[in-house]
């Protein structure tokens, strides 16, 4: 069976570190050493940007290292289609303009035709009204396979 293609966004990265937060820590850690092997896995440079903004140099070095250490691979390159697509999303308000750099990635995993986006961020991109809304507007965009925007406790038991 052909394995899932799962695009991480920043959070899911963010949250091997987070002591504060220690129930999506430890599924995300069982995520990352258990689980990572049964799909097929990418990062976008939207990522990286979003990790190059942080202000703790440290944190910036932990994520940016769990990256390598994971080998987590990058996928393909942001072009001007998928910056129109997140654009979309925007003016539809279904993403807030603040939050452009999730329009992004969903637009990201659109345009390269991604089954999953795995994210922590509940608000925004991890939501079943979300999910329904994206791939509505996909659709009357000419995108037609769905997106699935999930947490990684969605995954971790599809062994």
């Amino acid at each position: 069976m052909k394995k899932l293609r799962v695009y991480l966004d920043t959070s899911v990265i963010s949250f091997i570190f987070a002591d504060d937060a220690p129930e999506y820590q430890s599924v995300t850690i069982d995520f990352f050493d258990n689980f990572l092997q049964e799909y097929d896995v990418y990062i976008s440079e939207i990522v990286y940007l979003e990790i190059n903004k942080t202000g703790d140099v440290a944190r910036k070095n932990q994520l940016l290292g769990a990256i390598e250490n994971f080998d987590v691979r990058v996928y393909d390159a942001v072009n001007d289609e998928i910056e129109s697509l997140a654009e979309v999303y925007v003016r539809s308000g279904v993403i807030p303009r603040n939050k452009f750099e999730d329009a992004m990635h969903i637009a990201f995993c659109t345009y390269y035709d991604f089954d999953v986006l795995l994210s922590w961020n509940f608000r925004h991109l991890a939501n079943i009204r979300k999910q329904i809304e994206i791939n509505s507007i996909n659709k009357a965009q000419g995108y037609l396979k769905d997106l699935n925007l999930l947490n990684p406790m969605e995954v971790i038991y599809e062994k």
